[in-house]
C-alpha cells in the first residue's frame, strides 16, 4: 500500500453540473480530486479539462448505486493513496416525476438508491481512509426538496433527501470520536442541466421559480463549489453534523 503526497478528495457524480464545479475547486484548493461518475468518456474528457490547468485528477468509472461496485471501488483508491480525505457524495438526482397513487415499487426504490443508498454505500466504504486522513470530513447533499418535500411528483425525491439530512447527523455522531467531520449543503435552484427538460417544457416555470427567490436569480454551480471548499477547509474545522441551506432565499417570501 503505498502513500503519494497531498490531501485526496472524492467526488462522486463529477462528470457535470455541479459536481464537477466542486472537483475543481477542491483540485484549485490543492486536492487530488478523484472524479466518479457513469459515463466513462466525459470522465476522461474532464480530467483532461483539469489537469490542463494544473489539477492532479484522476476518473473512477462506477455506479453509486451499486454496493459491489461502490466498495471495491472506494477500497482501492484508498489503498492506493494510503487515505481519504474528504468525500463528497453529490451525486443523485431527482430520478424522474411520479405521483404516490402511480408510483412504482420499482420508481421508488431507484431515486431512494440513487441519492440515499449511494450516500451510504460511499460513506461506509470511505470510513477506514478517513480516520487516516487530515481533517478528515463527509459533506452530502440534500436538498431543499428535503425540508419542502418537493413539487409535484417529487415527493420520494424530497423524502429520499430528508433521509440524506438524518443520515448526515446520524454519521457525525458516529463518527466524531475519530475526528471526522460530517455536514451536508442543501442547494436550492442552480442552474445546471439537472433542471435543462423543464427549462425547455415549460420555460414559464423555470422563469417562475426566480421570482421565488428573495436574490432573484438562480445559484451557479461555482456558489455550491464555494460552500463545500469551505466545509473541507480548515476553516469548518468546528462544523459538524450542520446542514447549509445555499438558495439565495428561496420559499421565503418578499
Amino acid at each position: 500500500m503505498s502513500k503519494l503526497n497531498g490531501k485526496v478528495a472524492v467526488v462522486t457524480g463529477a462528470t457535470g453540473g455541479i459536481g464537477f464545479e466542486v472537483a475543481k475547486r477542491l483540485g484549485e484548493d490543492g486536492y487530488t480530486v478523484i472524479l466518479n461518475g457513469i459515463e466513462d468518456e466525459v470522465g476522461a474528457q474532464k480530467v483532461n479539462d483539469l489537469t490542463s490547468i494544473g489539477i492532479t485528477a484522476e476518473y473512477w468509472g462506477f455506479d453509486v448505486t451499486n454496493e459491489d461496485a461502490v466498495t471495491s471501488n472506494i477500497t482501492k483508491i484508498g489503498e492506493k493513496f494510503g487515505k481519504i480525505d474528504v468525500v463528497v457524495n453529490n451525486a443523485g438526482g431527482l430520478g424522474g416525476r411520479s405521483r404516490f397513487e402511480e408510483m412504482t415499487t420499482e420508481f421508488y426504490r431507484f431515486v431512494m438508491a440513487l441519492n440515499l443508498d449511494s450516500t451510504f454505500f460511499v460513506s461506509r466504504a470511505a470510513i477506514p481512509f478517513l480516520k487516516k486522513g487530515e481533517n478528515p470530513s463527509i459533506i452530502n447533499y440534500t436538498s431543499i426538496a428535503g425540508w419542502n418535500a418537493g413539487g409535484p411528483g417529487a415527493g420520494i425525491y424530497g423524502t429520499s433527501k430528508a433521509g440524506v439530512h438524518a443520515l448526515t447527523r446520524a454519521l457525525a455522531k458516529d463518527l466524531a470520536e475519530y475526528g471526522i467531520r460530517v455536514n451536508a449543503v442543501s442547494p436550492g435552484t442552480i442552474d445546471t442541466p439537472f433542471h435543462a427538460q423543464i427549462k425547455a417544457s415549460k420555460p414559464e416555470v423555470f422563469a417562475s421559480w426566480k421570482n421565488n427567490i428573495l436574490l432573484d436569480r438562480l445559484g451557479q454551480p461555482e456558489e455550491v463549489a464555494s460552500v463545500v471548499s469551505f466545509l473541507a477547509s480548515d476553516n469548518a474545522s468546528f462544523l459538524t453534523a450542520e446542514t447549509i441551506q445555499i438558495t439565495g432565499g428561496q420559499g421565503l417570501g418578499i
